[in-house]
């Protein structure tokens, strides 16, 4: 595929702003994510950028490729990304313990969108960030690479103004705004969250599970 990296035995390398998949174009594998982080986007006529979902460690990029479809949107690298590259026909005759595990990760992707569909839809900024750092914060966490209270924190403003649906400027007063509510500590692209039950709250999630 034109712009991807060179795939050494199972393992591919991406550098920053490297594509992992071009819209329309036919993937040939998926990736499992080891290390890094990329972002699906649709890009409009006039500059305009939508990130419409991350892909984080322990991620599969994207599952429903087996099926054989093409990529609706583009995938780039956000970090350099260590993945292992999976031919999408490999799926269909493995065990059923990684069916199940690229099944789960189909479910879990699907809920996560229905998620961000109603937080674009109805939340303020300050519930829209919120919810962005939450859910990078847990991701995170359920694959063990949280640290105390704190993770890795890759995006920009600018990104996280594409993810959220916000401009730099309202995103820089949002995060102006949760610090000095000590939400937030945001500094060197390492979050921490000082009181995650504060943060689900102002983000106007639901209690995590216990």
């Amino acid at each position: 595929m034109a712009g991807l990296a060179a795939v050494a035995e199972e393992r591919i390398f991406f550098r920053p702003h490297q594509y992992l998949a071009r819209e329309a174009e036919r993937p040939d594998v998926l990736y499992c994510i080891d290390e890094g982080w990329a972002c699906r986007f649709r890009l409009l006529g006039d500059g305009r950028r939508q990130i419409t979902a991350l892909f984080l460690p322990g991620d599969y990029c994207e599952p429903h490729w087996i099926l054989g479809g093409r990529p609706a949107q583009s995938i780039v690298a956000i970090t350099n990304i260590r993945a292992v590259a999976i031919p999408c026909g490999a799926w269909r005759d493995g065990t059923p313990y990684h069916q199940g595990k690229l099944l789960s990760s189909v479910i879990s992707m699907i809920e996560r969108q229905a998620d961000w569909l109603v937080t674009l839809g109805r939340k303020t900024a300050l519930e829209r960030v919120a919810h962005l750092l939450c859910d990078v914060y847990e991701r995170m966490s359920r694959s063990g690479l949280s640290y105390g209270q704190q993770c890795s924190m890759p995006l920009t403003q600018m990104d996280i103004a594409d993810v959220t649906g916000l401009t730099p400027v309202h995103v820089n007063r949002t995060l102006q705004t949760m610090r000095t509510m000590k939400l937030i500590e945001l500094q060197s692209k390492w979050l921490r969250i000082p009181d995650l039950a504060a943060l689900r709250q102002s983000a106007a999630l639901a209690p995590a599970p216990r």
